[in-house]
């Protein structure tokens, strides 16, 4: 799986190269210094979406009866999840797995953190799916209709029913399925550890069914999908190539379902960058602009990224710390 991943890497840099020397690095690099100061604003910009991220993430994962973590350590750990998927090779998906398995340090479990992880990705994918589809929609009150209209539209449904599948499977077993074949495969190689798993499906129903929880995280993923829109539209903006909040729209949605689409290449390198040429034609926007507006927020998910990436080491070691003198604490208080 490692050697796929990295070889999907390498293609996928070698496509961004490419389109780079196609349509000109250095008029693209201009695009970029244009933008001056403006940089920083997008960056910033992009702390109110991690925001709104990690609340959603918190409301999912306290449930009707779980601890009352703050906020802080939710928005630290969104920060870890995207730094882990933007920057190393892990098909988009080990920072799920890096931060549900410091979450359950925080006096939640395993199973706790590993359901709250399933349920938040899962409404995010929802999420997105119809922030897309939505996009996609405003696109054919935008532009007259033509093969790549048509070709969009086609994989909006594909993405619907995507969607749709994933959560549908949730409730129908998947994840129990999921759960007995680690188990019994954990038996059968003699593993320790997976008794922390053993109840999952139902600690999963039992987020989804906790109050209006569900409902609020997915609204919460929703803005936080829609205020990417602001992002696109700042970037044009700086770059001297203005376009109205709908066709911004239309562009962070499309974008970011092909970036989805591409979840085997690291950071959807190329990916990305061809999902921006494809809508930004429709709207104008020529080639070298589709991939600067990329360029830059790659550029920012580096600037949040590397401090991320060494915020998770120093998580490893300071919330373990915390862990086991949380438990010694545990130990004593039961024994007096």
């Amino acid at each position: 799986m490692k050697r796929i991943t990295c070889a999907a890497g390498v293609i996928g840099l070698a496509l961004t190269v490419w389109m780079l020397v196609q349509f000109g690095a250095h008029a693209i690099l201009t695009l970029i210094i244009g933008c001056g100061w403006g940089i920083i604003a997008i960056i910033a910009f992009h702390g109110v979406q991690v925001c709104l991220s990690a609340q959603a993430w918190r409301i999912l994962c306290g449930g009707a009866a779980g601890p009352a973590l703050h906020l802080k350590d939710f928005f630290l750990l969104r920060c870890v999840r995207e730094g882990i998927n933007n920057l190393l090779p892990v098909a988009q998906v080990g920072g799920e797995v890096m931060s549900s398995r410091l979450l359950a340090r925080r006096d939640i479990g395993g199973r706790r953190a590993a359901a709250a992880t399933i349920c938040d990705l899962t409404l995010e994918l929802l999420s997105q799916v119809l922030f897309t589809c939505a996009g996609l929609t405003l696109l054919l009150f935008l532009v007259h209709r033509s093969s790549v209209t048509d070709h969009l539209m086609e994989s909006a449904v594909v993405l619907l029913v995507i969607g749709v599948g994933v959560f549908a499977s949730q409730w129908l077993g998947a994840v129990a399925l999921m759960e007995k074949l680690l188990v019994r495969i954990a038996s059968h190689l003699g593993w320790n550890g997976v008794d922390g798993i053993r109840g999952l499906h139902g600690e999963v129903m039992s987020l989804y069914k906790s109050g209006h929880n569900a409902f609020l995280g997915i609204i919460l993923q929703l803005v936080a999908w829609m205020l990417g829109t602001f992002e696109v539209w700042l970037i044009l903006h700086f770059m001297g190539h203005g376009c109205t909040v709908a066709q911004a729209f239309v562009i962070e949605g499309v974008g970011q379902a092909a970036k989805s689409a591409g979840f085997a290449v690291p950071g959807g390198l190329g990916v990305s960058e061809g999902g921006y040429i494809v809508v930004g034609s429709l709207f104008g926007i020529a080639p070298p602009v589709a991939i600067a507006l990329s360029l830059i927020k790659r550029l920012r998910e580096i600037t949040w990224g590397l401090p991320s990436l060494v915020l998770w080491q120093w998580l490893e070691h300071a919330w373990a710390a915390r862990h086991v003198r949380s438990g010694d604490s545990s130990l004593s208080r039961s024994g007096s």
